[in-house]
């Protein structure tokens, strides 16, 4: 793989967002009468399934070595992909979506109180109106039951991604991947035994679906959090938004206010500024370097 630099890790970042938000859409598409705790079971059981074969072409010695921080991240993604589900069937797409992307906030936030890495004003400037926009596409009177889900989602994301710096770093991404998936099976199939629900297995194809995409989001973030300080690239989290507006209108006709492009411009305009602002010091530093 490449050496990241912080304009690839933000060009990765965007990619990787808006592919979750495919993933958000075929969830949106799973029956109102369908179990949840299934449809999460059918999505760990898949998504072993689908990295099993990339996971074992490369495989790292001890392979089931050092599993707490794996089962860790499994539980918290776990409550995160319950939240998900019940967010989407409530709310619109774009509205879920301006919800997830408080995560980077959330983020920088445990940061300065649970790390030693530094978070620069620049990088906290960008976040912060970044919120600002999340709060003026999402006006505080439409908070509901489900507005509390997606925020609990928001939060699992922030915490996942701090959490990748406490991973082996002997595993692949998609060892990673397959590792936090395979921890989370034996409690997703609890609660989907718990719940009683006859297993209805229609929304399987769905759960599949879903995960290709999720998980070209969560092997991005693997890859870019394990190499670069978070607060210099959350901001970029915030991009998936755009996905966000335009497949919630192309696909489930969805109309956003005029407060979602003006919530959209301060999220995404900050973020363009800090990438050129740090281009221009790479270059710099790159001459001071040459001429000493």
């Amino acid at each position: 793989m490449p050496k990241l630099t912080i304009g690839l890790a933000i060009f990765l970042l965007i990619i990787g967002n808006f592919a979750g938000v495919i993933s958000d859409a075929f969830i949106k598409e799973v029956p109102g009468d369908a179990s949840v705790l299934q449809f999460i079971f059918f999505r760990q059981i898949t998504a072993v399934v689908l990295l099993a074969p990339f996971c074992f072409l490369h495989r790292s010695q001890p392979f089931f070595g050092q599993l707490k921080w794996h089962f860790v991240r499994a539980h918290i993604w776990l409550i995160g992909a319950i939240c998900m589900v019940l967010s989407l069937s409530a709310l619109p797409l774009a509205t879920v979506n301006a919800l997830f992307y408080t995560s980077p906030i959330i983020m920088l936030i445990l940061m300065m109180f649970f790390s030693s890495d530094t978070v620069k004003r620049s990088s906290l400037l960008v976040v912060i109106l970044g919120f600002v926009g999340v709060l003026i596409i999402v006006k505080p009177s439409q908070f509901n039951w489900a507005a509390v889900m997606a925020l609990i989602v928001a939060v699992s994301m922030a915490l996942n991604n701090l959490l990748i710096k406490k991973l082996p770093t002997h595993h692949s991404v998609f060892q990673t991947l397959f590792l936090t998936s395979l921890m989370g099976i034996p409690s997703s199939l609890l609660l989907a035994l718990g719940e009683g629900s006859e297993w209805d297995f229609s929304s399987l194809w769905l759960a599949a679906a879903s995960n290709i995409f999720i998980l070209c989001y969560a092997g991005i973030c693997v890859w870019v959090y394990r190499a670069i300080n978070p607060s210099k690239v959350a901001g970029a989290e915030y991009t998936g938004l755009l996905g966000a507006i335009i497949v919630g209108s192309l696909w489930f006709n969805e109309t956003p206010e005029m407060s979602m492009y003006y919530g959209a411009a301060l999220i995404i305009l900050p973020l363009i500024w800090v990438a050129r602002a740090d281009r221009k010091t790479s270059k710099l530093a790159t001459k001071l370097k040459e001429t000493t």
